[in-house]
């Protein structure tokens, strides 16, 4: 016989494994490819695996919440463009906005359907909001993945089609952004050419 708290573990493991399968579901969606050792991968599954493995080093300890709002990130991005926004500084922060007001309610709609408590799916939401980001130790780790996805895997093409200042200019919002820790995990990522370069500058900008 199982006892009540195996029972519930059992339980609590299905309905995280159903969440998490209906995220990666959603996110297959995109039409969008990229292409991994040989093989087409749609652009946002592929974003939310890289947030996670990030998460994984920043927090192995992460609760199932934190770990479903950062599977999360992103959830039918592609179904937004940024031209259905106005072309200007605020029309770039109101797609933003809406975004993470979109995507929260998304998620949360997800985790209800998997069983989670009313509780649980506010948190995720907040979460994917990234509600309180200076003083939320769960967001502040939601953020520093998403900015070290952003310098490993998205930054050396960015900065190819941009010049100096611009980069600069975004590195330096990126590091703002992240942890002590973040910071530390970045600095292992490797890099080459103009792409390390301008890093370095824009470290050096934010510590004198």
């Amino acid at each position: 016989m199982t006892s009540n708290n195996e029972e519930n573990d059992m339980a609590g493991s299905d309905r995280f494994d159903d969440a998490m399968a209906q995220l990666d579901a959603l996110h297959a969606q995109d039409p969008r490819m990229e292409m991994v050792d040989g093989e087409d991968v749609p652009y946002e599954l592929l974003y939310a695996q890289r947030m996670s493995n990030w998460l994984e080093r920043l927090k192995p300890d992460a609760g199932e919440t934190l770990q479903l709002a950062v599977r999360a990130q992103h959830l039918k991005r592609w179904e937004v463009p940024r031209d259905s926004y106005p072309m200007d500084r605020p029309g770039y922060h109101a797609w933003r906005t809406g975004l993470k007001t979109r995507q929260a309610q998304m998620a949360a709609d997800v985790l209800r359907q998997a069983g989670y408590n009313e509780a649980d799916c506010d948190r995720v939401a907040a979460l994917v909001r990234k509600e309180d980001l200076k003083n939320d130790e769960e967001t502040r780790a939601l953020e520093d993945a998403a900015c070290l996805v952003f310098l490993q895997d998205y930054y050396g093409p960015f900065a190819a089609e941009h010049d100096d200042d611009k980069v600069i200019g975004i590195l330096r919002k990126t590091l703002r952004k992240m942890s002590a820790e973040g910071h530390r995990l970045a600095g292992e990522i490797p890099l080459e050419g103009r792409a390390s370069i301008l890093l370095e500058k824009a470290v050096a900008m934010e510590t004198t």
